[in-house]
C-alpha cells in the first residue's frame, strides 16, 4: 500500500510540474477557442440578418416592378444596392429595375442599372446577363463600339454563344457582313451539341446568317 501511495504521489507531482509548465498555454488556447466559437456564431448571426434585410428590400423591388413603376423600382433598387451592394439580391434588383426602365423607354436609366450589375455584381452568370442586356441597349442607342466592348469573352463559358450572336447583330448594324457572319457562325458551332433551347437559338441565328448571304 505504501508503494502504491508513493507512486501515486510521484504521478501527482509530475502532473503538478507539467501543469505549472503548460497550464497557462492550455488556458490561453481554451480561451481563444471559446472566443473563436462565439465570434463565428456572431458572424453567422450577422450574415443571416444581412441576408434577411436584403431579402426584404428585394421584395420591395419586386413589388415596384410588378406595379410597373419605374421611379419606385429605381429607388428601391438604389436602396438595396446602397445597403447590401455585395449581395446577389442587389444584382437581381439592378436587373429587375433595368427591365422596368427599358419597358418605360428610359434607356439611360436602364443602362446605368445594367452597368452596375455588370461591373459591380459578384455573380458571374448574372454579370453576363447584365452585359448582354447592356449591349442590347447600347445597340438600340446606336452606340455600336461600346456595345462590342461589352461583348468580349463571357465569364461563364456556356453564355458565349449568346455573346457571339449579339456581337453578330452589332456588326451587321455597323455594315460589316463578313465579321457578322463569322460571329454568327461561331455561335452556331458552339450550340451544335446543346439541348432544346440551344436548337431554337441555333435556328434563329441560321436565319440571320442566311439573311446576310442573300
Amino acid at each position: 500500500m505504501a508503494v502504491y501511495d508513493l507512486e501515486e504521489q510521484e504521478q501527482i507531482s509530475e502532473l503538478k510540474a507539467w501543469w505549472a509548465q503548460n497550464g497557462k498555454w492550455i488556458t490561453t488556447l481554451a480561451v481563444v477557442a471559446a472566443l473563436a466559437s462565439v465570434g463565428w456564431q456572431g458572424w453567422q448571426w450577422y450574415q443571416n440578418r444581412q441576408a434577411a434585410e436584403a431579402g426584404a428590400l428585394y421584395f420591395a423591388v419586386q413589388q415596384a416592378a410588378e406595379a410597373n413603376d419605374p421611379k419606385k423600382v429605381r429607388e428601391a433598387a438604389g436602396a438595396l444596392i446602397g445597403q447590401h451592394g455585395g449581395s446577389v439580391y442587389a444584382q437581381l434588383a439592378a436587373l429587375s429595375s433595368a427591365g422596368v426602365q427599358y419597358a418605360a423607354g428610359e434607356l439611360d436609366n436602364a443602362r446605368s442599372q445594367l452597368e452596375w450589375a455588370a461591373e459591380q455584381g459578384r455573380d458571374p452568370a448574372l454579370a453576363d446577363l447584365a452585359r448582354l442586356r447592356l449591349a442590347a441597349v447600347l445597340l438600340e442607342q446606336g452606340a455600336h463600339d461600346e456595345a462590342l466592348a461589352r461583348l468580349q469573352a463571357a465569364k461563364v463559358a456556356g453564355n458565349q454563344p449568346r455573346f457571339d450572336d449579339l456581337r453578330g447583330d452589332v456588326l451587321a448594324a455597323q455594315g460589316k457582313p463578313a465579321e457578322a457572319r463569322a460571329a454568327y457562325q461561331s455561335a452556331v458551332d458552339a450550340l451544335a451539341s446543346g439541348g432544346e433551347q440551344a436548337v431554337m437559338l441555333r435556328e434563329v441565328i441560321r436565319v440571320k446568317l442566311e439573311s446576310l448571304e442573300s
